[in-house]
């Protein structure tokens, strides 16, 4: 979406034009019959969070081989 609006009028009301903004959006500030200026949005997508965030979160009680005795028919 593309809007124009003048400088006293983006002076006025930037907090609720911002608002009204989607990611891509721009709004063109014009003084008199020209453009002076260009208000973009900028679309960033969320960032991955890093490897490790649930680092202690799981705890191995024991490991032995016990709980494939269930499965020793389905194995080679």
């Amino acid at each position: 979406m593309s809007v124009t609006a003048s400088v006293e009028e983006v002076a006025a009301n930037l907090r609720k034009i911002i608002a009204g903004l989607g990611p891509g959006d721009e709004v063109a500030i014009t003084e008199g019959d020209r453009t002076i200026a260009k208000l973009v949005l900028e679309h960033k997508p969320k960032q991955r969070p890093g490897p490790g965030l649930c680092k202690g979160m799981i705890t191995i009680v024991s490991d032995d081989d016990e709980h494939l005795n269930d499965f020793r028919e389905y194995m080679p």
